[in-house]
């Protein structure tokens, strides 16, 4: 690392904070990942990903077809039940 030279007091505060609001941005980047990873450990999160890595195995040509036939299946099953 270089050593920088700074002229005044003003360009070694402008620094501070720039690297202050750096540090900032690391910490909320790291709390987001962390959020990341708790939803991504929790039991359905867990159990959709892997049913999601299998499902092209187990239901062959047809896994795509049927992934995307199920959300609207889904929305037709619960408007019926809301009537």
């Amino acid at each position: 690392m270089r050593t920088k030279k700074y002229s005044s007091y003003a360009q070694i505060d402008r620094e501070l904070e720039i690297l202050k609001i750096e540090k900032e941005l690391s910490l909320q980047k790291l709390h987001f990942e962390l959020q990341n990873v708790k939803e991504n450990l929790e039991p359905k999160n867990l159990v959709r990903g892997v049913i999601g890595s299998y499902m092209p195995t187990i239901l062959g040509p047809y896994g795509k077809i049927i992934g995307l036939a199920l959300p609207f299946l889904k929305k037709f099953i619960f408007k019926k039940r809301g009537r």
